[in-house]
């Protein structure tokens, strides 16, 4: 590991676990501390926030995917000295969202894929995820992102360098909603990350441990 490297804190996406962030969490520990934020006690991205910054280190970097990656921008909206790098994966710039069931939920992060070999391969664990995250979590976390319609202070917050990245086939926050929150933060870095859906770090974890990593040390 890198000296005095910051720790990075990972932020997993609607009904997922730390399963989600697995090949990060080995393959970047030789540069950095990962560790986990839990979004699974809240109903509120307010709450989730607080929570992940009462159990993280006083300056770490934040990397989400979707919900985690909203709850990583109201981190740097409560408390912005203490976030030195962002990376926002499948996230929006707008909060305007359709309720989904957990059935539809799934169906959209893992479908469909430019790769037809991928979708068993991801399905399995995307659906495992589920099971253990359960529904009840589920749809405290869809409550949380429906009911926070504006995000705009909390991009307008974003002051550090910023990565932001989707999947080309990505049917829950297109490639075009990425982009625009891209625009909306300074000096943001995009990238579309090509044959992948919704779960970038699980899809195509290779390309996306190149990213952070590109990112950690840049």
């Amino acid at each position: 590991m890198i000296r005095n490297a910051p720790p990075l804190v990972l932020l997993p996406a609607m009904g997922c676990d730390g399963q989600l962030w697995a090949r990060q969490v080995v393959d970047l520990s030789d540069i950095t501390h990962p560790m986990l934020g839990d979004l699974t006690v809240d109903d509120t991205l307010e709450a989730m926030a607080a929570r992940v910054l009462a159990h993280a280190p006083p300056r770490f970097t934040v990397a989400g995917v979707s919900l985690g990656g909203y709850v990583a921008l109201e981190i740097i909206r409560q408390a912005p000295e203490r976030v030195q790098r962002v990376a926002l994966f499948g996230t929006r710039a707008s909060m305007q969202m359709r309720p989904r069931t957990v059935a539809d939920q799934g169906l959209l992060a893992t479908a469909p894929h430019a790769d037809p070999a991928l979708t068993p391969i991801v399905s399995g664990p995307v659906q495992a995820m589920a099971e253990r995250v359960g529904t009840a979590v589920f749809e405290r976390q869809q409550r949380a992102l429906l009911a926070r319609p504006d995000i705009g202070p909390a991009i307008a917050a974003v002051r550090v360098p910023t990565l932001v990245a989707v999947g080309d086939r990505d049917r829950i926050c297109l490639p075009a909603d990425a982009r625009e929150l891209a625009d909306r933060i300074t000096g943001a870095r995009f990238h579309e990350i090509r044959n992948c859906g919704h779960l970038a770090p699980i899809e195509r974890p290779g390309e996306v441990t190149m990213l952070l990593r590109d990112w950690l040390q840049g």
